[in-house]
Parts: C-alpha cells; sequence; structure tokens
C-alpha cells in the first residue's frame, strides 16, 4: 500500500517531470497552490451543506432537500446566487478597506494551511518552525475583521468589530500556551516532527498521541475551546450575534466579499482542527497497528472531519454566552489552567526517570490530580456571582 500512501507525491513528480528544469519549481508551487485551493474549497462546499443537514435534524426540522439531488447541489446554487448578486457598498465606506477586508482574512486562512502535514511527506511548505508560522500569520486574521468593522461606517458593524477583536486576542493566549506542552515534550516547532514523535503504540496497540496522557487531554480540551472561539463559532459566535447586532462586522456585505468572509471563516476552522489533529490526535498515523496499511492522508482527513462535526454539533446544542462570560472564560478560567497544564507537562516529562514499579501509573495518578484540582478550584471560583445582576428595561 505504500504506492497508494504516495499516489499524489509521486504524482505530482511525474506532472513536473514534464517541463522544463527551469520551470520545475515554480509549476511545483502552483499546482500546490492549487490543490490547496482545490480541496478546501471543496470541504467548504460539503461542509456548509451537511453543517445545514445536520443542524436542521439536532432542531428536528428538514435541511437542504430541493437542490439536486437530496438537496447537495445547493452550495453550487449558493455559490451562483453569492456570484450574481448586487455588490452594495455603502455611501460613506472607506471603498478600499471596505474591498480589502475579506481578502486580507482569506489570505492568512490559506498561508495557515500550506504547512500542516496532511499525510506522509504531504506538506506544502515544511518549516522548522512551522507552528511559530501557524500561529503568526493566523494573528493578522484581527485585522481584517477590524478593517471589515471600520471601513462599513456603521455602529452595529463597528460593535461586531470590536466584540470579534476582544474575543480573538482574548482567546488566542490560551490557544498558544495550551500548544507550549506539546512543544516542551517533542522539542520543537516543526510540525512534521510533532507528527513523528506520535507514532508508535505503547502495549502493542495503544498510540502514543499526546491526547492519551493527562497533560495532553487538558492541552487539547483548552485548545479546542480556544478554538472554538477563535473561529466565531458557536456558543462563542457573538462578533456575529445577528439577534443582537444584525450580523456583526458583516452587516454591510453583500454578494462575492461576503462569501469569500463565509469561506475565510470556515477555512479558518479547517486550519485551526487540522492542527488540532496534528498536534494532540497523531497527525496523520493509524489508531490501530493493523490499520496502519490505509493511507496516511484518509487518517488525517477522517480526523479532521470528526472535529468539524464535534463543531456543528456544539452548534446546534449550545447557547450563546453573554460577552462577560466570554471575556471572564478565558481569563479567570482557561489561561491559569493552560500554565498550570505546562507546569504538569514538565513534571511528566521529568518523572520518566522514576525507576519504580508502576511508574506509568503514578505518574498518570500525580499528573491527573494536578489538573484536576486547580480545573475544580478554578470552576468554583468562576460559578459564583458577586453580585446580582440588574437589567433596566424600557417603560
Amino acid at each position: 500500500m505504500q504506492g497508494l500512501d504516495q499516489i499524489f507525491v509521486q504524482g505530482k513528480q511525474w506532472l513536473i517531470a514534464f517541463l522544463p528544469e527551469s520551470v520545475q519549481p515554480i509549476a511545483s508551487i502552483l499546482l500546490v497552490i492549487a490543490s490547496i485551493f482545490g480541496v478546501f474549497a471543496t470541504l467548504f462546499a460539503v461542509t456548509t451543506i451537511l453543517e445545514r443537514k445536520i443542524l436542521g435534524r439536532i432542531q428536528n426540522r428538514l435541511g437542504p432537500n430541493r437542490v439536486g439531488p437530496f438537496g447537495f447541489l445547493q452550495p453550487a446554487a449558493d455559490g451562483i446566487k453569492m456570484l450574481t448578486k448586487e455588490d452594495i457598498v455603502p455611501r460613506d465606506a472607506d471603498k478600499v478597506v471596505h474591498f480589502l477586508a475579506p481578502l486580507a482574512l482569506l489570505v492568512p486562512v490559506a498561508l495557515a494551511l500550506a504547512v500542516l502535514p496532511y499525510g506522509r511527506n504531504m506538506v506544502p511548505v515544511e518549516f522548522d518552525a512551522g507552528l511559530l508560522f501557524f500561529f503568526a500569520v493566523g494573528a493578522s486574521t484581527e485585522l481584517s475583521v477590524f478593517m471589515a468593522g471600520w471601513s462599513s461606517r456603521n455602529k452595529y458593524s463597528l460593535i461586531g468589530a470590536m466584540r470579534g477583536i476582544a474575543q480573538m486576542i482574548s482567546y488566542e493566549v490560551p490557544l498558544v500556551l495550551s500548544t507550549i506542552s506539546v512543544v516542551m515534550i517533542v522539542g520543537s516547532l516543526s510540525l512534521v516532527k510533532i507528527v513523528e514523535a506520535q507514532s508508535g503504540f505503547v502495549f502493542g496497540f495503544v498510540p502514543v498521541w499526546h491526547v492519551f496522557t493527562p497533560w495532553g487531554l487538558a492541552g487539547f480540551a483548552l485548545f479546542m475551546i480556544a478554538a472554538t472561539a477563535e473561529s466565531n463559532r458557536a456558543p462563542f459566535d457573538l462578533p456575529e450575534a445577528e439577534s443582537e447586532i444584525i450580523a456583526g462586522y458583516l452587516t454591510e456585505y453583500s454578494g462575492f466579499k461576503y462569501a469569500l468572509f463565509f469561506m475565510g471563516e470556515y477555512w479558518g476552522m479547517f486550519a485551526i482542527s487540522g492542527l488540532a489533529v496534528t498536534l494532540f490526535l497523531g497527525g496523520w498515523n493509524a489508531p490501530l497497528p493493523f490499520l496502519q496499511f490505509i493511507p496516511s492522508y484518509i487518517w488525517f482527513f477522517t480526523k479532521l472531519l470528526t472535529l468539524i462535526f464535534a463543531f456543528i454539533w456544539m452548534r446546534g446544542t449550545l447557547p450563546r454566552l453573554r460577552l462577560d462570560q466570554l471575556m471572564g472564560f478565558a481569563w479567570k478560567f482557561l489561561l491559569p489552567l493552560a500554565l498550570v497544564n505546562i507546569v504538569v507537562a514538565a513534571i511528566w516529562h521529568f518523572s520518566k526517570a522514576w525507576q519504580l514499579p508502576g511508574a506509568l501509573g503514578l505518574r498518570w495518578i500525580l499528573c491527573a490530580l494536578l489538573i484536576a484540582i486547580p480545573f475544580v478550584g478554578l470552576g468554583r471560583g468562576l460559578s459564583k456571582v458577586k453580585a446580582k445582576r440588574v437589567y433596566q428595561y424600557a417603560e
């Protein structure tokens, strides 16, 4: 099955071999770019229709079922509609910034997708500091949100943009801190080396994925909660709370610009989910030894789709938080717990030298307690209401 696992790598080399040697590097880059855009544009279309159908089932109603067999051509109809709709720009808007805002969201997300390892020898751009590059380009998405809200000259857009920036900056801190434990254990910022460090099995059948350790499980939970807020997904979708501020920073966008924003947000969710798979879920590695014959890229995208389904499930299940709850949860709970998890990861690493009977069990119990006790304490402190909230209504 080695040939099937490397079919895309070999296919790319075969196609490039027909070209003159002088243009082969450029052709290789263009082919990789086209592959990333093609795969994730298709995944975007599939995810939108599946999300609407799954939410319909969760909410006991029908999803799209008119366009095409079982409604699966609905994304094509939506795409045509977005391309043909009039692009309305407010008269007082800053037209240049208003035009550049969706591009400022899509380009950094595409760059982040370029450093993820999708399979064995399937890394579009391999950096020794790939994780650092991912967060560096991902941090620029806050700029696009501010550009959209400020350039629209609309108070609701500006409120949504300010909410978005406060939320994304706040949750970026625990998001980055939750990955430090992985970097400490592996000793590298290379995403490929992080995946390779999770290859192999303990006791012959348990994968050595980071999520199967106390610090890895806690780090994965912290990462996914912060990633949900970074992606503006429910229950952290306050920047686009249509019941409060119309549509947030997207209020004055229509047509293809709105479609670019919509696609950029989904690509951001794909990128952050792919990073979670890489850091905590073993990347392209199979979950069991006898399943290693299945191509590595299939395992990566299976795990990715599982996390996407979890995002959809949360959207159909959980209510939206208030803004004060949102910010308090990040600074009073996630941030301290992420710092505790870094210490626990260090204890896990240095306790390898224990030469005691049942050392692995002792490490597990110790590290689990060191995480559970602060978890309970911080949770109880967060749940305490200092003063009764008083709501004022119009007469």
